[in-house]
Order: C-alpha cells, then sequence, then structure tokens
C-alpha cells in the first residue's frame, strides 16, 4: 500500500519548482507498460504544458490535489472551448475526452493534480502536439502560457503566442 500526504506533496512542488521546466512526475504505476498510468503531476506558474491531444481511446483524467490550475479545451484553429478552474477547496475531476486539444496552466505555486490515463505510455506516440502552439523553448511560448493564465472560452491567442 501506498500512501502520499501533505509533506511528499510539498517535497514534489518544491523539487519542480527547482526544475528548468518548472513541473516534475512522480509515477505511481510501476513501468511504462502498465495499463492504467496513475502519476502526480506538480506544476508551477510558468511552466509551459503545449497544448496537445491524444489518440482514439486516450482520455486523460485530473483531480486538484493542491495549489490552482486551469485545464483549457481548444478547437483545432486555436480557440478555447471550455475552461474549468479547479482550486478555491472545492474537490473538481476533469476528464478531457481522446481527441481534444488541450492543456493545463498552474494558477498558484505548489499545484499538484493526480493524472490517471489508459496506458501503456510511449512517449514517442504519447501526444500530438497543437500546430498553432509553439513548441516547448521558443520564444511564442512564455506568452501563450501567460495568456493561457486568463484566457476566457471563445477566445484565440494573438501573435506572437503562434
Amino acid at each position: 500500500m501506498t500512501a502520499i500526504g501533505a509533506a511528499d506533496l510539498a517535497l514534489l512542488s518544491a523539487q519542480a519548482a527547482a526544475s528548468p521546466r518548472l513541473r516534475l512526475n512522480r509515477n505511481l504505476h510501476s513501468q511504462a507498460a502498465d495499463p492504467v498510468q496513475r502519476l502526480l503531476n506538480a506544476i508551477e506558474p510558468g511552466t509551459y504544458v503545449r497544448p496537445h491531444r491524444h489518440a482514439e481511446g486516450r482520455w486523460e483524467a485530473f483531480a486538484l490535489l493542491a495549489g490552482a490550475c486551469a485545464v483549457l479545451e481548444f478547437s483545432p484553429e486555436g480557440r478555447v472551448t471550455s475552461r474549468i478552474d479547479l482550486g478555491g477547496g472545492a474537490a473538481v475531476v476533469v476528464e478531457v475526452a481522446a481527441g481534444a486539444w488541450h492543456s493545463l496552466v498552474a494558477l498558484a505555486p505548489g499545484t499538484v493534480l493526480l493524472e490517471i490515463k489508459p496506458g501503456p505510455y510511449d512517449a514517442a506516440t504519447d501526444k500530438d502536439f497543437a500546430p498553432w502552439a509553439p513548441a516547448e523553448g521558443d520564444a511564442g511560448a512564455a506568452a501563450l502560457v501567460r495568456w493561457m493564465e486568463i484566457a476566457a472560452v471563445g477566445r484565440v491567442p494573438l501573435p506572437p503566442c503562434r
């Protein structure tokens, strides 16, 4: 049996804050081949989770354990079609359907999510990145993060985010 408490979440958050990408996963499953992937996903403000989608049958579910974040879904052109803000003490679980363009953005330090998705995990085929979203490390990535922090349903990012 594995128990993960507040101290574990705080340590994971501190490690994420100290990492260059401002995020860090802690797998709860034993191997990439597991049929159900279960992990803690620590994300800090400023991290860039490039908008992406997963193949048919590859949904994702998120439950907020600490902090605050937003889960955004997009049209193929990058228009926000749905936004769910997590935090403020309310327990919410969000499931993103297979094939839906989506991203996460941290709204508070110390944000940790429980993520569950079907396995096995293969980094080469796990996700398809949105063509309108800059690659990680590109100049527009930071601007897109700032935009996603406040983006409302119906909005489209303006250059230089794209």
